[in-house]
């Protein structure tokens, strides 16, 4: 009964976190505009595989839209083939040698602000393709509806079975933590982020004392978000099908490990949240399915209920893009799984396990995204 309240409150919940309504896509083509009042910041660490579809994405915005490619220490040959794609406006800085404390993105993005001398400033991911028109639709945006900070959430990789199965439910959890329109809305509680893409008002970052003030936040793009709201700064997020996340998740494996990676630290590395999110998601997750293997014909017409709620706050997620509602009935087992990887991201932290990524040993926990 409790698991089919829950569910019916959060269809109910006046700022709709299941509603995909917040969204920008880029519009018809338009002639070549103008980009000079725009940096772009990319931190790059080994990724020859996608750099230049990345670039070519920036390419094809505007013209002079000046971009910053920090090469963070790669050994792979990104820099030369960013080199070869963009003979101008393109300003490539060597990395630093990670300092202590530091994630790698931070850091880069760290070094990078110190080359802007433009009025907006655009973070950008090297594995995040953007689309022809949406760079200038974004910023038209941002100036008709008077917004400093706007964000748009990548579209991601969804073409194997695991891809399917999992990362639309990525989003969708996003969204239930992070209410989009509590978000874009003046209430001082919620402010999100999608780190792979955002455009901001360069200022900003000197008021808030650039990348260094983020070195301990947990999530550090919905904290730059909350930094810049609570300001007094307008913020906004969408979602898009006009930016793409190039990184591919075929195995299980892999957004097993990418979801353990921080899982325990957005939980503060406490024991009390982990078990309350644990209870919590055997409630709305695995209650509803074990309700039919009871006799009485009441628990059988509540996990009906409960099920039927489940699913249909996970459509809007799944048209939004283009998946068949059919994987909706799999919640249940998503749920479950990203539940796993929870846990597995607590014993490994108990058990003194870093992190690796991009070829780096990360022993301090924290956010290494």
């Amino acid at each position: 009964m409790v698991g089919l309240w829950i569910w019916l409150f959060i269809l109910i919940l006046p700022w709709h976190p299941m509603s995909t309504r917040e969204f920008l896509d880029a519009g018809a083509p338009a002639p070549e505009e103008n980009l000079s009042d725009i940096s772009v910041l990319i931190p790059a660490r080994n990724e020859a595989d996608v750099i230049k579809i990345s670039l070519t994405g920036l390419k094809v915005q505007g013209s002079n839209l000046n971009i910053i490619l920090i090469d963070d220490n790669s050994t792979d040959g990104t820099a030369s083939l960013a080199r070869e794609l963009l003979k101008y406006n393109l300003r490539i800085i060597s990395g630093k040698p990670l300092e202590p404390g530091w994630s790698g993105k931070l850091w880069a993005l760290e070094q990078g602000i110190c080359h802007i001398d433009t009025r907006f400033t655009l973070l950008v991911d090297a594995d995040i393709e953007l689309q022809p028109g949406i760079l200038p639709a974004l910023y038209k945006m941002m100036m008709e509806n008077d917004l400093h900070f706007v964000s748009l959430m990548p579209a991601l990789r969804m073409i194997s079975f695991w891809e399917k199965l999992l990362m639309p439910t990525f989003i969708y959890f996003f969204k239930l933590l992070y209410p989009f329109s509590l978000s874009n809305s003046s209430f001082p509680g919620v402010a999100a982020a999608a780190g792979g893409c955002i455009l901001m008002e360069t200022h900003l970052l000197d008021k808030i004392g650039a990348f260094k003030s983020l070195r301990e936040e947990l999530i550090d793009d919905c904290a730059l978000a909350k930094r810049v709201k609570s300001l007094g700064y307008r913020t906004w997020i969408g979602l898009t099908h006009s930016v793409h996340s190039l990184r591919s998740y075929d195995h299980l494996s892999a957004i097993w490990n990418m979801v353990a990676r921080n899982a325990f630290t957005q939980l503060h590395h406490s024991v009390l949240l982990l078990v309350l999110c644990t209870a919590l998601m055997i409630t709305v997750f695995c209650l509803p399915v074990a309700g039919f293997m009871f006799p009485s014909i009441m628990a059988k017409v509540i996990s009906a209920l409960a099920l039927g709620a489940m699913i249909l706050s996970y459509l809007p997620i799944l048209k939004f893009y283009g998946l068949s509602r059919n994987w909706a009935i799999a919640l249940p087992l998503i749920g479950t799984l990203y539940l796993a990887m929870t846990w597995t991201s607590a014993i490994r932290f108990w058990k003194g396990e870093g992190v690796s990524w991009k070829g780096r040993y990360y022993t301090k926990r924290q956010d290494v995204g």
